[in-house]
């Protein structure tokens, strides 16, 4: 392990399957956590729902585990207090969110970081209402949290940043921040153009879905799991690097840009992604699915500590 909460109170408001992620993470790494959901099924079952990740941050970590403590209440009041940070992960409801952030404010301690674990919604939908909009940070994560480190990071001011981002880094976390809130932060934007391309492909019978599928985790994927984007083409442009690159191979670079596409999620579109989709999952559940995902993300991110190690 390399971070500690020991000393530290969280709040996670909203025991779903972010919540929860976000919980056993914390948890793991020393704080003691307190969980709070108006939904009394989602209470009940909240402790038993952390036994499997749980499990997972200790098959990753590897080491003496500094788990703190973990309780869950039906008093919001109970759950935010002496909260350094209160994680939220309500449904993208918009309504929904800003009348719970003003139960917030009113109970939490001034010095409190709101974190709003939110993918749809915008740090500008989510702030008008607070009476201290400022005290409001986005902290999007990747699903599952406890396991892909990565936390996109938005607010108005530094100093609650530098709070919430020191919490993070503690639970082993590789925060990053926007300079200006944007829909979609930076991953999903990425992640959404790409997969807006691999749906092109799809819809124009260049290629099927698992074709797809398998040249970006044998090719451009496999190499983003160590290089970001811009560093791969600084490499691909060999000693003359991202200079060289774009000198020599910027125009090639353009004449693809012009030939991407803007596919429309059309019936005949979706049919023959939902095909493609399910022909690749040969029969596996989404349990299985997810199962299968989390072993590989766990021993990729073994192999890199290893690397790191070196």
């Amino acid at each position: 392990m390399t971070g500690d909460l020991s000393g530290t109170r969280i709040a996670i408001v909203g025991c779903g399957l972010i919540g929860l992620s976000w919980a056993a993470l914390f948890r793991h790494y020393g704080a003691d956590v307190t969980l709070w959901d108006p939904d009394a099924a989602a209470r009940a079952a909240a402790e038993d729902r952390m036994i499997h990740p749980l499990a997972q941050l200790r098959e990753l970590t590897q080491g003496p585990e500094n788990a703190g403590s973990v309780s869950v209440t039906a008093d919001l009041a109970e759950a935010l207090k002496g909260a350094a940070l209160i994680q939220e992960n309500a449904p993208e409801d918009l309504s929904l969110k800003r009348g719970l952030y003003r139960e917030i404010e009113a109970l939490a301690d001034p010095q409190a970081v709101l974190a709003s674990s939110t993918s749809a919604l915008t740090w500008s939908d989510l702030a008008p209402g607070l009476a201290d909009p400022g005290r409001l940070i986005t902290a999007h994560p990747f699903n599952p949290p406890h396991l892909v480190p990565l936390v996109e990071l938005y607010g108005t001011d530094p100093a609650g940043l530098d709070r919430a981002e020191g919490i993070y880094r503690a639970a082993d976390r590789v925060p990053v921040r926007l300079k200006k809130d944007a829909t979609g932060h930076i991953a999903n934007r990425l992640a959404s153009a790409l997969w807006r391309e691999a749906v092109h492909i799809v819809a124009e019978g260049i290629a099927d879905v698992a074709e797809v599928d398998m040249a970006l985790v044998h090719g451009p994927g496999l190499r983003w799991s160590v290089l970001g984007a811009h560093m791969a083409y600084h490499l691909g442009g060999g000693s003359g690097g991202i200079e060289g690159y774009l000198a020599h191979l910027g125009p090639s670079q353009e004449r693809r840009w012009s030939t991407l596409g803007t596919p429309s999620l059309t019936d005949a579109v979706q049919a023959a992604l939902i095909e493609g989709v399910l022909r690749a999952a040969e029969g596996r559940d989404i349990l299985t699915l997810e199962a299968a995902r989390d072993a590989g993300l766990i021993a990729a991110l073994k192999a890199r500590r290893m690397s790191e190690d070196i």
